[in-house]
């Protein structure tokens, strides 16, 4: 009997935990913005595509990353190769959401796009580690929903405690 309830209480514990962000997660990511760009939540973004269907989605993570998963719609653009020239089909005043992992990369690219005259421009909250947090779906390079995210690397899988982490 002991030992039921033992399985029990940790079973629960474990749901209970699985999938919540890490302590501190919102006070540590928003000191990690510069604040350049505004933030659009994952919640805002997904109630904002509801309404227009022209929001340009940019993910500004490597290709292996883009591969494992990746916001429905979004299109690559990297950023250690980040080139103005993979955007110069996307009209300056176009909606345009930016998304790395957790939103560092893509406020940078982010940046590039504003000081090259792009007038509406967001950084995604979170990045696509939120975005799994607030349950939106993600696809693989096949454009099949997953639930495989890539983590970057050791150090900034920390903040990924919902999906399935892919290095």
């Amino acid at each position: 009997m002991k030992q039921l309830i033992l399985t029990i209480a940790l079973g629960l514990m474990i749901i209970t935990t699985f999938g919540q962000k890490p302590e501190n997660y919102d006070k540590d990511l928003k000191a990690m913005y510069k604040n350049t760009i505004p933030l659009i939540t994952p919640e805002e973004l997904s109630e904002e595509m509801k309404t227009d269907s022209t929001i340009v989605l940019l993910d500004a993570r490597e290709p292996g990353e883009y591969k494992v998963s990746h916001l429905e719609g979004a299109e690559l653009v990297g950023f250690n190769e980040f080139k103005m020239k993979s955007v110069k089909n996307i009209p300056k005043d176009a909606g345009i959401v930016v998304y790395c992992s957790l939103g560092v990369r893509s406020e940078i690219v982010a940046e590039k796009l504003k000081e090259a005259g792009y007038t509406n421009v967001k950084n995604l909250y979170g990045g696509i580690f939120e975005w799994v947090y607030d349950n939106k779906k993600i696809v693989d390079k096949k454009g099949k929903e997953t639930e495989k995210v890539h983590a970057y690397d050791a150090e900034w899988s920390k903040w990924l405690l919902k999906g399935e982490k892919v290095y």
